[in-house]
């Protein structure tokens, strides 16, 4: 009993496809007749494709064969458009490289011959072959075989090799004809096996380069002299090298390229464990300092401070001393006029004069600024030193940025796979190519016309017996792939609105665990257990619509300016200054508008993770929050920028210094087996090493930076909301209330937020 039949006796409308595929449209079949479908099918064609897809419950259940998967393309029909990709996509004509029959090498019933061979490279030259300027790739109009090698050595057939009575099996190499001749039984002479090309008559030493066998240009500075008698290869050598050369084309320049990463490939195999050192080094140091900051954190940001006001000072005297050496000097811009040497003008006083003016201006309202905001200031650093004593309250905070970067590496693999499916989706195109064009009517053949390889009979053409069906591309003219480029847009959007939601997952995440220690009224004996893990829950339970949301008007602004990144690309040939002016103008904008709803999108959620409430309302009210306390927000926002970069810089700069010392040989650990002589570039390791520090660095503070955030959003709340009386106590710590003059009225017990 078999599928067909089981269909028809219950009374099923479905549609069959060639490749055994279901669709089942009439839905009074049970569950249960449907696995007894499955199963009967499974094993009637002894574990081969079967698909049944369900469209009103969404029941899809598919069993596929090791041998379908090994030895065949298997497509899988669905009605839902969105897995078009995944069901017609096959990435492996990117992996591996194809025979001409179109079967892959390396896989299947090739998986021992990982390498394609060219039976004459000369027809791969577009220059040389009118037929080969039509294909696509490295398809071109001769026989192309899996090999288990390369071959390594010339070789040609000589006059004698025609004669009659010589047995093809003491001439040819039977690994690389086609596997339908046996040499040994064959009765096909010489001559007839060369014309029908079923085996090469002539190899070059080759390499294999992504699977391909290419000529080893190295090698033909040893060609020998007979390969001028070889018969269909000019009698010239310098010719036929020519010829090869140009047949291989610039694939053969990237063989400098190859060395060059396999040298750095051998020098991360001998350096990476001092590499992985250097990024655990980098690791502690972040930690260690975002820990002292609670206790450093002042000294650090006044000292800070404290040296842009003397950078400021030694600029107003330098620039003094210059103006007075210039006026003595009498040097006046009168003297020198107009000039397109600038440097001319740094020797005249007028120029000091005006650097002096404006670095004065500029210290004097640094001055102020220090002078009238200097409580803000010191509220700045409260909260950073506050922010310090939450982390060290939930040290797991620290490490969620890991998963943060695993689930952005599953968005960016997700969106590679399926763009590789959707540049890959498509039928195999079979095209009828003369093989030796100078047989009979074998010219007339231009390679245009379509087969199929399973039907195809040489005898059609009786004119040409060198007339195959090869594989010459997938095809890009059906409906899916008229539509690619804008199925690859739909993949570009869903991938930049999953990065945005992970980021903001993670921000709304940290927010919750936060702002649940700065409203533990008892700390930390009321902060709850396992804060991190609540809020990553709650985060998943309730907020996950609004973090969408937020994601998604995100998502649009970004696609703006990548369409017009496009359009600024495409049309700026033919762009006038207006034009350029208009593009440069909006993008400017749209930049401006993509950094104000990131940080709008940042305060929205963790007024998300404080309240609860969706995200429009959340982000009023958070952007009317802040507006009432700007210049706090301000204050705030550069301390922490300055202090953190100042952090980054200690951590990759230290890093990458020692890393420089020690990768360049200027220390050497004694016992150590690890020599920097070895590296043949000692640089690769140590970009590794500072950009691995950045990203370790980043993803530290940028969690120390969340916490400074949601602290400081729940003391702006903490203010308006409460007034220190018994039934409304401010949860701030107690260096906050003393530096704001405010206190706690009556006894402090634990008490309830609201």
């Amino acid at each position: 009993m078999n599928v067909q039949s089981f269909v028809q006796n219950t009374d099923l409308k479905v549609q069959t496809q060639p490749q055994r595929c279901f669709l089942v449209t009439n839905m009074a079949l049970s569950f249960k007749q449907v696995l007894l479908l499955v199963i009967v099918d499974f094993f009637r064609h002894q574990f081969e494709m079967v698909f049944i897809c369900l469209p009103t419950n969404k029941i899809r259940l598919f069993l596929w064969s090791w041998k379908d998967l090994q030895n065949q393309t298997s497509y899988i029909r669905s009605s839902d458009c969105k897995t078009h990709s995944w069901l017609y996509g096959d990435p492996r004509q990117v992996l591996y490289p194809r025979n001409s029959a179109g079967m892959y090498c390396g896989i299947g019933v090739y998986k021992d011959q990982p390498s394609v061979f060219y039976y004459n490279i000369l027809k791969c030259a577009a220059s040389l072959n009118v037929i080969a300027a039509t294909l696509n790739g490295l398809q071109c109009p001769t026989t192309q075989v899996c090999v288990q090698q390369c071959p390594n050595t010339f070789w040609g057939l000589s006059v004698t090799d025609y004669l009659p009575g010589v047995k093809p099996a003491n001439v040819f190499n039977q690994s690389l004809c086609l596997p339908t001749i046996n040499l040994e039984n064959t009765n096909l002479s010489v001559k007839q096996i060369v014309d029908r090309e079923l085996c090469p008559y002539f190899y070059t030493p080759t390499v294999s380069v992504f699977g391909r066998c290419l000529p080893d240009v190295g090698a033909f500075n040893d060609i020998p002299p007979s390969f001028a008698n070889v018969s269909g290869l000019p009698s010239n050598i310098n010719v036929t090298i020519s010829g090869i050369m140009n047949a291989t084309g610039d694939i053969t320049n990237g063989f400098n390229a190859r060395d060059i990463g396999v040298k750095i490939f051998e020098d991360f195999a001998s350096s990476w464990q001092w590499v992985i050192a250097a990024l655990v080094i980098a690791m502690v140091v972040s930690f260690l300092f975002l820990l002292l900051l609670r206790f450093i954190a002042p000294v650090i940001v006044w000292v800070l401070i404290l040296g842009v006001l003397a950078v400021g000072a030694y600029g107003i005297y330098h620039c003094w001393w210059e103006y007075d050496n210039y006026n003595k000097l009498n040097a006046s811009i009168s003297t020198v006029g107009f000039t397109t040497n600038f440097g001319v003008y740094l020797q005249v006083k007028e120029t000091w004069l005006a650097f002096l003016i404006i670095i004065s201006v500029v210290e004097a309202i640094l001055l102020l600024t220090l002078i009238f905001l200097r409580t803000r200031i010191f509220i700045a650093i409260a909260l950073i030193q506050e922010s310090s004593k939450a982390i060290s309250h939930m040290m797991s905070t620290l490490f969620y940025p890991i998963i943060t970067f695993i689930l952005l590496l599953v968005c960016v693999a997700y969106w590679g796979i399926t763009a590789l499916y959707l540049a890959t989706s498509g039928t195999q195109v079979y095209n009828v190519v003369a093989l030796n064009s100078t047989q009979g009517t074998c010219g007339q053949i231009m390679g245009n016309v379509t087969c199929d390889p399973q039907t195809f009979n040489s005898s059609d053409y009786p004119g040409c017996p060198s007339a195959r069906c090869v594989f010459i591309m997938y095809n890009t003219q059906g409906l899916w792939q008229r539509n690619m480029f804008n199925l690859q847009i739909y993949n570009v959007v869903a991938f930049l609105w999953c990065i945005n939601f992970v980021l903001a997952l993670g921000q709304c995440t940290l927010a919750g665990a936060f702002a649940s220690y700065y409203w533990a009224f008892s700390k930390p004996s009321d902060i709850p257990t396992f804060p991190l893990s609540q809020a990553f829950i709650r985060t998943l339970r309730y907020h996950v619509g609004s973090l969408a949301f937020g994601a998604l008007i995100l998502t649009l602004v970004q696609l703006v300016r990548i369409i017009l990144e496009y359009l600024d690309h495409k049309t700026r040939a033919a762009q006038n200054p207006c034009a350029r002016f208009l593009f440069c103008c909006l993008k400017c904008c749209f930049w401006c508008l993509e950094k104000f709803i990131k940080f709008l999108n940042r305060n929205a959620y963790i007024m998300i993770a404080v309240y609860g409430k969706n995200f429009c309302v959340s982000a009023k009210n958070a952007f009317l929050l802040l507006m009432r306390n700007i210049v706090r927000v301000v204050v705030l926002d550069k301390i922490t920028d300055l202090l953190l970069f100042f952090g980054k810089l200690l951590v990759v700069g230290g890093v990458g210094v020692l890393a420089f010392f020690f990768f360049s040989g200027r220390i050497i650990l004694p016992g150590s087996s690890f020599r920097p002589q070895m590296l043949h570039y000692y640089w690769m390791p140590i970009i590794v090493v500072i950009v691995g520090a950045y990203l370790i660095a980043h993803g530290f503070f940028s969690v120390y930076n969340m916490c400074v955030d949601t602290l400081f959003l729940c003391f702006l709340e903490d203010l308006e909301r409460h007034d220190g009386s018994v039934q409304k106590p401010y949860y701030m710590s107690k260096n906050l209330m003393k530096i704001l003059n405010k206190k706690n009225q009556g006894p402090k017990k634990g008490k309830d937020k609201n």
